[in-house]
């Protein structure tokens, strides 16, 4: 890991050695890292916000164990991927996904995404659906869901969305990247379950994310993506998405989350099902915050290989 001034770092820091192997992919106009490990069906994972393609690092090698293709990237602004200034709206970062599904010669995969990964995840399903072969959602209500609540429950997910807000101060990323990126480690803790955040695995997890997160250029990028969610519900362009993304879903669905998720509530969640017409599974997950893949590993592990395999 080399050190830059400001205390940023290279992004060579996230190129971690192990049971899988490291490339870059042109898709969408840009350059995509993924990591990937096994043959078979492909299945592709998602990370949300704070993360990078760490968060899924003790899947890889189990997904491939059990015959399947699996592949997590960094997506567009994180990690080692490329940070260009634009192209974090939901259209863009759908077609990312999608370029990276064909770019990895695949007609289709099982698109596993988590947090602000899962919300893509739904979008991709909704724009791009014969790519999406099965869907599993964590931690991430349908978008209109969220959209809907935050303004029909002002004292749930309105009061829990207020974070986020601070991300559309000007600048706001030198607050996430202040003091090696302290700030990443508060919001883990914030909207981790109290037993992974107390636990022996939290701490190194924090570092690993805090690490990436001062790459160049990251927390801004990082930042793009909430900025245009909450620009975009007054402008054009926005209303058009959700005209898109009213369309029913035609890709089998498996939706887990948190039960003590207090970033996306799990009432505003629970209604998603309704823009599904295919096969559609919730699961509550007891005691477990808004990162279930590294809160619930085993557990979830089990689901999405169920999911996958029926």
């Amino acid at each position: 890991m080399t050190e830059q001034r400001g205390g940023a770092v290279d992004e060579s820091c996230v190129l971690t050695e192990g049971p899988w192997t490291h490339r870059f992919v042109g898709a969408n106009g840009s350059r995509f890292h993924v990591v990937e490990a096994g043959t078979g069906p492909m299945v592709l994972f998602l990370h949300g916000f704070p993360e990078y393609w760490w968060a899924w690092h003790e899947m890889l090698p189990a997904v491939a164990d059990a015959g399947f293709r699996a592949v997590a990237v960094d997506l567009r602004g994180y990690g080692a991927s490329d940070k260009p200034p634009r192209g974090y709206d939901g259209y863009t970062l759908a077609a990312d996904v999608a370029g990276l599904i064909r770019a990895l010669g695949e007609r289709s995969a099982t698109v596993v995404g988590t947090g602000a990964g899962g919300m893509i995840a739904w979008t991709v399903a909704s724009f791009h659906p014969t790519l999406v072969r099965r869907l599993v959602v964590l931690g991430a209500p349908h978008p209109l869901r969220l959209r809907a609540a935050i303004f029909a429950d002002p004292r749930g997910q309105f009061a829990a969305s207020t974070p986020t807000l601070k991300f559309q101060l000007p600048r706001y990323e030198h607050v996430l990247t202040r003091d090696d990126a302290a700030e990443v480690t508060a919001v883990l803790r914030r909207w981790g379950g109290p037993a992974w955040v107390d636990g022996p695995e939290f701490e190194a997890y924090a570092q690993a994310c805090r690490t990436a997160m001062r790459i160049p250029q990251a927390a801004f990028c990082a930042l793009e993506g909430y900025r245009w969610a909450f620009r975009s519900v007054l402008r054009l362009h926005g209303y058009r998405f959700v005209r898109l993304m009213q369309k029913p879903l035609v890709t089998p669905t498996l939706h887990l989350h948190g039960a003590a998720d207090v970033a996306t509530l799990p009432r505003t969640a629970q209604g998603s099902g309704r823009y599904v017409t295919a096969p559609y599974e919730w699961r509550l997950l007891d005691g477990v915050g808004h990162f279930p893949h590294v809160e619930a590993r085993d557990l979830v592990l089990g689901e999405i290989l169920r999911w996958t395999k029926s």
